[in-house]
């Protein structure tokens, strides 16, 4: 943690765009503000809580994010690239060789604690500034939100991490110790809890991307249902969901159409709830990937060396890597679902047809992403164009919410029969797509969010979280008892009180 908690200046004047999540501070020496010259305003305020949700949606210099990283690693998704060396760190996940000395948990730790120590920095700074009382409310909510989503995904991805509440100084930043998992995921809920106060019931157009009471309140259920505190998570997604589809107190609805989730230019919609935003104009380029509000996705999981043979046929896929082919296993589940043609670029049809030629690259099933993939239409107009593609990402949206609801209704032994609120939340995500209601059984959830949420970095937190791992995941690689989670980062360990985890050889 020494590099990654102590010294990722939060302190750095950050774009004013709170939807702008991918915003990277620039870390020249010469042009850095010190945090002793910091702080002193509401706008520097504001200014450091646009640090804090830029982490969010970082993306890695190396192309990693958390959602290829997991991807891989799941019965979904092969990791692709052009061989079985490219983009080593995802194939490492893919076949479960990843270690300590891996670019994904580096990659997963660093982000995760520059968040927190981000936030901690804001919630130390901001009691002394003169600012208005509402504001600096809803900012310290923000800040303490944001806290307990970074060590959500911390404490699921690692489970031994430091529980730290404010910022390590250089005096101490050899002796953080880790804190025990259940004090963790208390944290997590006390921030949440405490934050819901003094956010706002709903988010402006102009304010798109902050965090509002109904974010909060589907983090905190989901919370809940890894810790199977089924009542509770209910009771968290009811608040979100509302009493029937459509009535939320928080105006989320399901989209009409499934597939209008996926057009570029429907950011922010009404179905929803955490989004991470991308944007066409940071002119990101080759020399500083991850650094800019460009959404890498699109290249990386475009059909490599794509070429239209019929253009009035084919559609207009950029060029991109071959990351994240689905395998055979998924495409055949979803083949004849109606969710099929927005979730998979049918690459396989195309060629047989005679319309496109691509390159039969590693893993190469023929099945590729289309929810994000990149389109010369959706191509940015300056920078790296490959880089620039301005697709925002969900990271939790309403038909998640519903399908959890049913879940926890279910798991707390609640009626679940036609008619109950678990039977209506579960079909109207089948509804939207015009399938015929289904029993709310596990199997029937599973399978649901499976196909529902393909391709958004659910399935690999859903396996490992109903146990199923092991059995879905053994082809891969997966070991029982220790893939569950990643382990701590080497660079951690050395010269400091952090220990590996002893699922992975260590004494913690």
């Amino acid at each position: 943690m020494k590099k990654n908690i102590l010294f990722y200046a939060a302190l750095l004047v950050a774009s004013q765009a709170l939807v702008s999540c991918q915003k990277q501070l620039d870390v020249n020496p010469r042009d850095r503000i010190l945090e002793s010259g910091y702080y002193v305003n509401q706008q520097q305020a504001f200014n450091g809580l646009v640090a804090v949700y830029d982490q969010l949606g970082n993306q890695s210099s190396g192309y990693l994010t958390k959602l290829n990283i997991f991807a891989s690693g799941s019965d979904d998704h092969f990791a692709g690239g052009d061989s079985p060396s490219d983009l080593g760190d995802l194939q490492a996940m893919n076949n479960y060789t990843v270690n300590s000395l891996s670019g994904a948990p580096s990659y997963l730790w660093g982000k995760g604690f520059t968040g927190i120590y981000r936030a901690n920095v804001l919630l130390k700074k901001i009691e002394g500034i003169g600012m208005d009382a509402n504001t600096k409310n809803r900012y310290i909510a923000e800040a303490k939100a944001l806290r307990a989503i970074f060590y959500f995904d911390l404490v699921r991805i690692f489970k031994n991490v430091p529980l730290l509440l404010e910022p390590v100084d250089k005096d101490n930043m050899y002796n953080v110790v880790q804190a025990a998992p259940a004090d963790v995921y208390k944290q997590i809920e006390a921030d949440l809890t405490a934050s819901l106060g003094g956010l706002p019931a709903t988010i402006p157009t102009a304010e798109a991307g902050r965090l509002g009471q109904g974010a909060v309140h589907a983090i905190l259920g989901k919370v809940y249902l890894w810790q199977e505190k089924w009542a509770q998570a209910a009771s968290e997604f009811a608040l979100v969901n509302g009493a029937t589809p459509g009535a939320s107190t928080y105006n989320y609805k399901l989209l009409p159409n499934f597939a209008d989730l996926w057009k570029v230019t429907n950011k922010f919609n009404s179905e929803s709830i955490l989004e991470l935003a991308y944007n066409t104009t940071s002119n990101m380029g080759w020399g500083n990937v991850g650094s800019g509000e460009g959404n890498v996705m699109g290249i990386l999981v475009g059909p490599r060396n794509y070429v239209p043979k019929i253009a009035a046929q084919a559609p207009d896929y950029v060029s991109g890597w071959s990351v994240m082919p689905f395998t055979q296993e998924f495409f055949d589940l979803i083949h004849f679902d109606p969710r099929n043609k927005p979730t998979v670029a049918n690459l396989d049809s195309l060629e047989k047809a005679g319309i496109v030629s691509y390159k039969h690259a590693n893993a190469n099933t023929g099945y590729f992403v289309e929810k994000f993939a990149g389109r010369t239409s959706t191509k940015a107009a300056v920078g790296q164009l490959e880089l620039n593609f301005g697709q925002n990402m969900y990271e939790i949206r309403l038909a998640d919410t519903y399908l959890m609801e049913a879940e926890a209704l279910l798991k707390s032994g609640a009626a679940v029969g036609a008619g109950t609120k678990a039977y209506i939340m579960f079909n109207a995500v089948r509804a939207r797509v015009g399938l015929n209601p289904a029993a709310v059984t596990m199997d029937n959830i599973m399978k649901e969010r499976r196909i529902e949420l393909a391709a958004e970095g659910q399935r690999w937190f859903d396996l490992v979280r109903w146990g199923l791992a092991a059995s879905k995941l053994s082809s891969k690689g997966f070991v029982a008892g220790k893939n569950e989670i990643l382990p701590v980062p080497e660079r951690e360990l050395a010269n400091s009180k952090i220990l590996q985890s002893k699922e992975w050889g260590g004494s913690k």
